[in-house]
């Protein structure tokens, strides 16, 4: 194919470092054959560099999908055949003139770059006096206006830099190319930022890089298993042990069904093999994935998943279970877990995560959303100094904030609760009305609270608990299980979250009250923990039995159908910890001043098909201090609000306003 004077854009990076001085002379020998230099820019370390392709005169691939998207220019993207690489125009280019092009574009650089930078230095600036600015310049402003955006990312001011940011993630105007552009230059810290601003554009990211083929009879499982298999083993949790072992165990015997069948066990091991191959790869990768997620808690681990090729692997396991929103939120927590290590940021950005995770923290999903919100904070380190440990969410503000936090407000839930369900509204079937059924949400402080006080920081906190010993997720911890163990790894957590830097207000339900009760006694005693005692200002107690529950009894007498654990022994009604707690907590509380609300259930709730009990009655719910109201709901809802203008939300709401009056308000 041959042309004539077609325009070609051609960014080549060039550190500036090795670009001395204006050179007396200039060599156009080769080059006034090939294009024609007609523009440079400097951006950071790097060259950018726009010329006129003169003459094509040897074969080239053309991507004329650019000029049919783009109806005000005429970039064409240019890519060597394959066949003839060598003698590619393109290549040619690359290999052959790229110094001269170099050369050729320094004086225009020079002259150009002065003039346009006396004309933007002052600040501040917005986009219509950068408009202004460059009104009697030879040159498109909305095309300057993203180069000088992209360079005040770098800038060695950091609230210029937020700024710049913030600009270029909120104009609407950029073409498909400006995206494309953006994504291959903005550094790291760039990038991170931009997927931490309020519904940024995806095309600023990088898609995640191609992943080679596997190799015939090399399984994503099979990756997954020699990942773990070359992790340290020794001085670790045991829960990290048991996880490891129960996935390789799992992914071996998953395996020798898949290769060996019905011979396994000389012919004798019909019905063993069947329940082996009937074992899909979908559970394997499940169990491969807790443990890492296990593994990915250890610090000192970390670093041997990336080296041994863990963030494509996981990237390949992601794409691959799109359906399994369980596998991709282990996956994400796994990501988030590596984040709290600084040295293995690039390594995740360069793997092509950010685009991922860009994309999912604009789910609508509630919990998508906050896996990925929390990944990317503890990759901003830019305006995030907080780091956020696995089971510790942000609900809100899960961007950049455009107005600065007073406050937080702390989510514990109770037993068989989780970070996000316990705080659902009403269950769909609950409700009577069609139309509030629309406006259904998974998780009302997200969605409910964070719209009524957005300088709030809204977090809620998940941990394992069980009822019984038999369901428990690693029998090794179960000893391990007490409040007085919760406390302690919450409390790390918490402090590591920068909680108690500012007024907190903690609002739980059912068990969870009884560890904040415990958080703060031991806050109370830990100097290192003094100022999360001192900024607490308020809590609202769910239903939580202060003075024991009938459900723990009622599991001691029926063993087996509910064999108790350590967390529902403490529960037993009258239980001298339980007194002892509380007794303690009301003399704390008192000196004080903090405020408390309480609510009491007054329906029974079902347990199992054939039991109805009301779990938490109002003589245990009232902790002594503040209000007691006893509202006509069962233990699992009353914590769930049926609308945002029920009585429930709105005195909640109303508590949390009063309660943090004097912090919000300045």
């Amino acid at each position: 194919m041959s042309a004539t004077a077609l325009r070609l854009i051609r960014c080549r990076r060039l550190s500036t470092a090795s670009l001395p001085g204006v050179t007396k002379a200039l060599r156009w020998r080769d080059l006034r054959k090939v294009a024609k230099v007609t523009g440079a820019v400097v951006f950071g370390g790097c060259l950018f560099i726009t010329y006129e392709v003169m003459a094509l005169d040897k074969a080239v691939t053309i991507d004329t999908n650019a000029i049919l998207q783009e109806k005000y220019k005429s970039y064409i993207y240019l890519r060597p055949n394959p066949s003839d690489e060598k003698e590619n125009l393109s290549a040619g280019l690359t290999h052959k003139t790229r110094r001269e092009l170099h050369k050729a574009a320094r004086r225009f650089l020079e002259i150009s770059s002065r003039l346009l930078l006396r004309k933007l230095d002052a600040a501040p600036w917005t986009m219509q006096s950068l408009q202004e600015r460059l009104s009697n310049l030879d040159a498109d402003p909305h095309e300057v206006a993203l180069w000088v955006l992209l360079k005040r990312t770098q800038s060695d001011n950091r609230a210029l830099r937020i700024k710049a940011v913030r600009e270029l993630a909120d104009n609407c105007h950029w073409h498909d190319y400006q995206y494309q552009t953006a994504a291959q230059v903005i550094d790291q810290r760039t990038a991170v930022g931009l997927a931490r601003t309020p519904q940024a554009d995806l095309r600023f990211f990088l898609r995640p890089p191609a992943l080679p083929d596997l190799d015939d009879g090399f399984s994503a499982e099979d990756g997954l298993r020699q990942l773990l298999a070359s992790l340290p083993q020794s001085e670790v949790d045991k829960c990290v042990q048991y996880f490891t072992s129960l996935a390789l165990r799992e992914s071996t015997q998953a395996l020798a069904a898949q290769r060996r069948g019905l011979w396994c066990f000389g012919g004798n091991g019909l019905p063993y093999a069947q329940s082996l191959t009937s074992v899909p790869s979908e559970k394997v990768e499940s169990f491969c994935l807790q443990a890492l997620v296990q593994h990915s808690k250890v610090r000192s681990h970390c670093d041997h998943i990336v080296s041994n090729g863990g963030l494509p692997l996981l990237q390949r396991v992601y794409q691959l279970r799109r359906d399994s929103k369980n596998i991709q939120r282990n996956i994400v927590r796994i990501i988030g877990n590596l984040a709290l290590n600084d040295r293995v940021h690039q390594a995740i950005v360069q793997s092509g995560w950010l685009s991922v995770l860009a994309e999912m923290v604009q789910s609508p999903h509630v919990i998508e959303a906050s896996h990925a919100a929390r990944v990317l904070a503890n990759l901003d380190r830019e305006t995030v100094k907080e780091k956020y440990q696995d089971g510790v969410y942000v609900l809100h503000p899960q961007t950049r904030a455009n107005q600065p936090i007073k406050a937080d407000v702390l989510f514990i839930h109770g037993i068989l609760g989780a970070a996000f369900k316990t705080w659902r509204q009403r269950d769909r079937s609950d409700l009577h009305d069609e139309n509030d059924k629309d406006d259904y949400t998974e998780c009302w402080p997200k969605t409910w609270l964070a719209a009524d006080c957005p300088n709030l920081r809204v977090l809620s906190v998940e941990y394992d608990s069980h009822l019984s010993d038999w369901m428990a997720k690693c029998p090794a911890e179960n000893q391990r299980k007490s409040l007085a163990f919760r406390s302690r790894e919450l409390l790390k957590k918490l402090k590591m979250a920068g909680v108690g830097d500012r007024p907190v207000v903690w609002v739980a339900h059912s068990m969870g009250g009884l560890l904040v009760k415990k958080m703060l006694i031991d806050a109370s005693q830990d100097p290192d923990m003094k100022d999360l005692f001192k900024n607490t200002k308020g809590i609202l107690f769910y239903s939580v039995p202060h003075h024991g529950t009938f459900m723990a009894e009622y599991s001691v007498n029926v063993r087996y159908l509910l064999f108790p654990s350590i967390e529902v022994r403490e529960l037993c009604r009258d239980s001298p910890a339980l007194r002892d707690l509380n007794e303690n907590f009301l003399n704390m509380a008192k000196e004080k001043d903090i405020k408390v609300l309480s609510f009491a259930e007054t329906l029974p709730t079902n347990i199992g098909p054939m039991i109805k009990i009301l779990v938490v009655p109002a003589q245990s719910a009232n902790i002594g201090i503040g209000d007691l109201i006893k509202v006509d709901v069962d233990h699992l809802n009353i914590c769930k609000p049926e609308r945002k203008d029920s009585f429930l939300y709105k005195r909640s709401l109303r508590f949390i306003q009063e309660t943090l009056h004097s912090s919000i308000s300045r």
